[in-house]
């Protein structure tokens, strides 16, 4: 009897470690179908993480987890990437240009974004999927009534009338080598005035007929809130900041279908969809869940 008893004691440990077994084989398997997406702390970078997630989730069986965003820029999430621990997250060809992979700036966008692809590929065993259309470069703003007084599309055109108009920045912008000098070096500009502006304060100083001509970001919501017309930068002075999706190889190589759906991406948003997407959340206060789903339907892209 007692031998009996070991048997039936030893066999039902073993049904115990089967069912464990295979318990783990399904959470590692359900894990292996989640893919998490992250994003830095940043307006823009929450709206795209949400557009990403919504598109997968239409488009796919995979589950989604939206990874919380992640503070410090892109020295820490790049680390995130490289640890695992997020599989893909929206980033611009500058910054990973020069923060990642610390090169001199260069006015070749196509040339950065094929080189940015080859060497993620060969440092990081990461890709570059799908340019989202927008970029989210430095720009000069002005009022709409200024550009209609002095006929402003471009920023070569205030060359002629530039001795006529206050220039408005932040302290560090008439400070740094790729900032007011620079711009009125390459487009021979020689303006009237300038006038050191508070960085949050800066948009409304311009409004307020402070200043006339404004150092910008090209998808800022303030853009939007106010009305305000930013020139085109026909010189190619500043630094590409395209946005696309860097995403793990590993994770590619495990999802095929993950690359069709990040292609989708591709030309998706312009600058003018993006920044009132932007100014949808700063401003007027929605959530990023609900501005994603709006663009999206819009676009044909979910039901």
């Amino acid at each position: 009897m007692k031998h009996i008893a070991r048997k039936l004691l030893t066999l039902a440990v073993l049904c115990c470690f089967a069912v464990f077994a295979l318990a783990g084989c399904g959470s590692d398997n359900k894990e292996s179908e989640t893919i998490r997406i992250g994003a830095k702390s940043m307006t823009e970078q929450m709206i795209l993480q949400e557009i990403l997630a919504q598109l997968i989730e239409a488009k796919t069986d995979l589950t989604v987890e939206r990874i919380e965003p992640i503070a410090g820029g892109t020295s820490n999430i790049q680390i995130s990437m490289e640890n695992g621990e997020i599989d893909l997250y929206p980033e611009y060809t500058g910054t990973g240009w020069l923060t990642v992979l610390k090169h001199e700036e260069t006015q070749d966008a196509d040339y950065m974004f094929a080189e940015l692809n080859k060497q993620y590929n060969e440092k990081y065993d990461m890709s570059w999927v799908g340019l989202y259309g927008f970029e989210n470069t430095y720009t000069l703003a002005v009022r709409a009534e200024t550009a209609a007084q002095y006929g402003l599309t471009k920023i070569s055109d205030l060359a002629a009338v530039s001795d006529e108009l206050v220039f408005g920045a932040n302290f560090d912008y008439f400070e740094r080598e790729d900032g007011y000098a620079k711009v009125c070096a390459v487009y021979d500009l020689q303006f009237k005035d300038t006038a050191e502006v508070d960085m949050g304060l800066k948009y409304q100083t311009l409004v307020e007929k402070n200043c006339d001509v404004l150092n910008a970001y090209t998808t800022d919501s303030q853009i939007a809130e106010f009305g305000l017309v930013t020139l085109a930068d026909d010189k190619k002075l500043f630094t590409d900041y395209r946005c696309s999706t860097v995403v793990r190889n590993e994770v590619l190589k495990a999802h095929p279908e993950l690359q069709d759906v990040l292609m989708l991406m591709e030309g998706l948003i312009s600058n003018e969809e993006m920044t009132q997407m932007n100014y949808e959340l700063n401003t007027n206060h929605r959530l990023e869940s609900e501005i994603a789903a709006e663009f999206l339907k819009a676009k044909g892209m979910i039901d």
